[in-house]
């Protein structure tokens, strides 16, 4: 396959970036989509140009580190797949192929299709953990979750914390990734004690983090590439409601 590639090129932050176009040659459909921006790099190395900086780490679909936006979509046009595990047999021969890093204020371009996610450390600092002592840890078994509720959080834990639903949002809210966090810890009873305190902090960061708000198009959920459902969102704004109603927050 040959390819014509328009990639975003940005020195750093305090750079304004610019489209720059590479045409790639003899790629291979069975390539990843991260293997055929090694070609190209490989390429710009031998003709002595600055290798394109992305994002990457275990290139198996479980870091969430390979964050790009392909032709206009987060992690690109295969839904349920991150760009690591994008394969260019879903592209043609000839194709132009446009790449992007996040767009979102609170994702600022570190260079080129890098971006610093530092914001989502901030806000599972600010209460999306368990701080309570409980001495060594019990056998899983000795306590009883429903099936139904263990099933639930550990979908809200599959969060890879990838930012593609702050990309494809019109907002670049964060709420579909902060209720999951929210979400996963409240309905486990190791994560009731402190439910209230952290919804109200982890909520207050991501505000103070400049992520917008959420007017419910659903495209977070449509681009998350492990499937986070609305429905966590409709769970930590109950949780939201409730917390700011009897808050027992000091902080």
């Amino acid at each position: 396959m040959s390819l014509t590639l328009k990639v975003w090129r940005q020195k750093n932050r305090d750079t304004a970036g610019q489209m720059v176009t590479y045409p790639v040659k003899n790629v291979s459909p069975d390539m990843s989509f991260l293997e055929m921006l090694d070609v190209l790099n490989d390429d710009l190395e031998v003709r002595n140009e600055e290798p394109i900086a992305f994002d990457h780490d275990c290139r198996e679909g479980i870091c969430g580190a390979c964050s790009l936006f392909i032709n206009g979509r987060a992690h690109g046009p295969e839904r349920g797949t991150t760009t690591c595990q994008l394969h260019m047999r879903h592209f043609k021969d000839g194709d132009t192929i446009t790449i992007e890093p996040w767009r979102a204020a609170a994702f600022p371009v570190h260079k080129d299709l890098v971006v610093d996610r530092s914001a989502f450390d901030r806000i599972q600092q600010a209460g999306g953990y368990i701080s309570v002592n409980t001495g060594g840890v019990p056998d899983a078994n000795e306590i009883p979750i429903p099936k139904t509720v263990a099933d639930k959080a550990f979908d809200a834990a599959t969060c890879i914390q990838c930012g593609a639903c702050v990309a494809a949002c019109k907002n670049a809210s964060a709420m579909l990734f902060v209720s999951a966090k929210v979400s996963q810890l409240a309905l486990l009873p190791q994560g009731k004690t402190e439910r209230k305190t952290r919804v109200e902090n982890m909520v207050a960061q991501m505000d103070i983090e400049g992520f917008g708000a959420c007017t419910n198009t659903g495209a977070c959920a449509a681009e998350c590439p492990v499937g986070i459902s609305l429905e966590n969102i409709n769970k930590l704004r109950r949780e939201f409601i409730v917390a700011k109603a009897t808050s027992e927050n000091i902080a």
